[in-house]
């Protein structure tokens, strides 16, 4: 996997760890699933109704581009399954 996988995964671990027993967060779960899987578009939308600043909106669309030029689908696909694991058997 490439260092664009590595990060998405270091970053989808440090979103999605809490101290609570109480499994994947609805938000983030959408999140995740958007930014392996969604367009660019899509994912900026979601974004969007968080944080309207338009330099964090640009930088959120250069990063999504960037995941999805770097990672395969099977990269994406791993990239998912571990993110469930995380919850599964964390």
């Amino acid at each position: 996997m490439k260092l664009t996988g590595a990060l998405v995964l270091v970053g989808a671990t440090l979103l999605l760890t809490s101290g609570g027993d109480c499994g994947i967060c609805p938000v983030i779960k959408q999140d995740v699933a958007l930014f392996l899987h969604g367009t660019p578009e899509e994912y900026v939308e979601y974004v969007k109704k968080y944080k309207d600043n338009p330099e964090i909106l640009e930088n959120t669309e250069k990063i999504k581009r960037c995941v999805d030029n770097s990672l395969t689908e099977e990269d994406k696909e791993h990239a998912s399954a571990f993110v469930v694991s995380l919850f599964v058997f964390g």
